[in-house]
């Protein structure tokens, strides 16, 4: 027997209470279905001709009963030979059936996914700041499987019972209408039991799913590398063990319910069709014997009131399957409906042959309401309505200008605003007020691919994925030929270090390239960054993971690679960026000094200050090093 969808999906009972199906939905609905029209045509008609084919054996068997005591063997063979028959067409429509299905569900999963991965991907930054990833990923996984068993599960389960149910019912009363009315006064007696039971199974799965959430956030956080260290190194074994053994238990013991209440539906649905059968058989074979009605005709309504319960009772629980499958479409429409707030303008144009002149006119930025930029079912607590409120001001009345093939650094105290600033040029963020132009068109009259393309970032903690060594470096370019791979890593003084690996280049880097030190994953990264070979450099602590020898060989790497490059560094250890053309001093969000090293230091201000404290104490270098962080 077919469980019911809501029990298979555990959506909350409370969310399906009162609910209602708005047309809007239901319109979007047919909207993802409409390209599969012809093959859910197909699926329906499919299910139809299942449910009128399921009624011929039954009949046939009735005229058999019938024939047998006029001793015709012709006829009962033949006969035999037509349930055979049905029986087969039964399995290659029932092969059909799963075909369809398969083909309209796992095409609605890819359209869904694809859609919500674009959607996702494209999201400005702030979006992802604060958004769960496991939630995130849950939408994309638990929540499209849902809407796909709405168009197939569901819609094929209401179908076939509501078909399977005209046709047997109608059979019924045309075969003995006395008989059928005793089966149907015992509907009631199931139909209210199991629905009690179908609410709450739908309960226990909805808490089995959490617990199981639970438990798997554990396993996932405890689990990954960063997560493993930390519990080497702070945590404790037995704590963890005991831990995760609680919520194991957990879902252990609500498995336990789950089972015992769903025992308790099938239980139900036997025992009431037990009753029903012995019902049918003692009122129709007195029947019988008094000569009202044939034999077969007995053992047909014998065979037909056990195939009536079922869809009867599914029935009873249709506005809750469809109402579970319609709210996991309204979760996927939820996050497709949050708008981008930075998308490329109509009529954006790309940004042709970069020469790299930055202009920061008067910028001010403030972090935006999160009711603009996330969901709160995506957050940490997603039962608190997401604040209206825009964060105060990060940045205050920032100009400034780059010129090409400058190196600007960028200092002051942490917090000053340093890299939300660098995150506004490749529009990270949206700025609030004022304008950054690069070669005089505003960033955001620009494609926004085009603007990417044309910068390149290396942060302080740069990300890897867990892919071979050659895909994280082709990622930023992918028709990179091996030899410009090789260049690129030689530049970045990585090349000797990748040779060495058990695989070279294909050597996989881990989560997160743990495999990999800190300073190696660095210098991987500046690799990646000159492989793109961008027209703007942004640095952001590139080599503040580096030892001493390496720091001098990539700042050599970097010097000459940044040449003919605007670039904007980062950095905490001023005694690295003495030489650059322009140093920008911010302090609470602001450019509160401005100029060469040397005049910075000689006018005694913050900048002197923090180069002081440092360098601690030591002489301004005569000549001037390398500038890089």
């Amino acid at each position: 027997m077919r469980m019911p969808p809501h029990m298979a999906i555990g959506a909350d009972p409370h969310a399906i209470k009162g609910a209602v199906v708005s047309k809007g939905i239901v319109r979007r609905v047919l909207t993802f279905a409409r390209p599969y029209r012809l093959l859910l045509a197909g699926f329906l008609v499919t299910i139809v001709l299942e449910a009128l084919i399921a009624l011929v054996p039954v009949l046939l068997f009735k005229q058999i009963v019938d024939i047998i005591p006029s001793g015709d063997r012709h006829k009962v063979t033949l006969l035999a030979g037509l349930i055979m028959v049905a029986a087969v067409a039964t399995a290659a429509l029932s092969f059909f059936e799963r075909w369809w299905s398969s083909k309209i569900g796992e095409g609605i999963i890819y359209d869904l996914r694809v859609k919500l991965f674009d959607h996702v991907q494209r999201m400005p930054l702030a979006f992802f700041t604060r958004t769960q990833t496991g939630a995130l990923i849950s939408r994309m996984n638990n929540d499209v499987i849902g809407a796909q068993r709405a168009v197939t599960g569901t819609l094929g389960s209401v179908v076939s019972n509501v078909v399977v149910l005209v046709t047997t019912l109608t059979a019924m009363f045309i075969l003995q209408w006395q008989i059928t009315l005793v089966a149907l006064v015992l509907l009631p007696v199931f139909i209210i039991p199991a629905k009690r039971v179908g609410r709450k199974m739908q309960e226990i799965t909805r808490e089995g799913f959490d617990l199981n959430s639970s438990m798997n956030t554990q396993m996932t956080e405890r689990l990954n590398v960063s997560g493993a260290q930390l519990v080497k190194l702070f945590g404790s074994y037995d704590g963890e063990s005991e831990a995760f053994g609680d919520r194991a238990g957990k879902v252990r013991d609500i498995g336990v319910r789950g089972a015992l209440y769903g025992r308790t539906f099938f239980i139900a649905l036997g025992l009431v069709g037990a009753i029903g059968t012995a019902a049918v058989y003692g009122i129709g074979g007195n029947l019988v014997i008094s000569g009202a009605i044939e034999l077969g005709t007995l053992v047909a309504m014998a065979a037909f009131v056990t195939q009536i319960y079922n869809p009867l009772t599914s029935l009873t629980n249709a506005r809750v399957d469809i109402m579970t499958a319609f709210i996991s479409f309204d979760r996927v429409f939820e996050i497709l409906d949050l708008a981008n707030v930075i998308q490329d303008r109509p009529g954006a144009v790309d940004l042709v042959d970069p020469a790299g002149r930055i202009e920061i006119d008067d910028v001010w930025f403030q972090y935006p309401a999160a009711s603009g930029i996330s969901l709160a079912s995506l957050e940490a607590d997603g039962g608190r309505p997401l604040s209206n409120e825009v964060g105060d001001a990060v940045l205050r009345g920032i100009s400034a200008v780059i010129e090409p093939g400058q190196l600007v650094a960028l200092v002051g105290p942490s917090g000053a605003g340093k890299t939300t600033l660098s995150s506004l040029i490749p529009r990270l963020y949206e700025v609030t007020t004022g304008s950054i132009r690069v070669d005089g068109t505003d960033v955001r009259d620009l494609t926004q691919q085009s603007l990417h393309d044309a910068i390149g970032v290396v942060s302080q903690d740069p990300h890897l994925f867990h892919e071979s060594v050659m895909a994280n470096l082709r990622y930023a370019r992918p028709d990179a030929t091996d030899a410009e791979v090789e260049q690129a890593c030689r530049a970045a003084q990585i090349h000797q270090v990748i040779a060495a690996l058990g695989d070279g280049y294909d050597t996989m880097v881990g989560e997160r390239g743990y495999r990999l030190s800190g300073g190696e994953k660095q210098r991987l990264a500046i690799a990646r960054m000159l492989l793109k070979d961008p027209a703007v450099v942004i640095l952001d602590e590139a080599t503040s993971h580096l030892d001493s020898e390496n720091e001098h060989l990539v700042q050599r790497a970097l010097a000459a690679a940044l040449v003919g490059r605007t670039s904007i560094v980062i950095a905490h250890r001023l005694s690295t960026i003495t030489a650059a053309d322009q140093i920008l001093v911010l302090d609470h969000g602001a450019i509160v000094e401005r100029g060469t090293h040397q005049t910075l230091v000689e006018a005694d201000g913050l900048y002197a200050d923090l180069y002081r404290t440092l360098v601690r104490g030591e002489d301004i270098p005569a000549s001037p090093a390398p500038v890089i962080p």
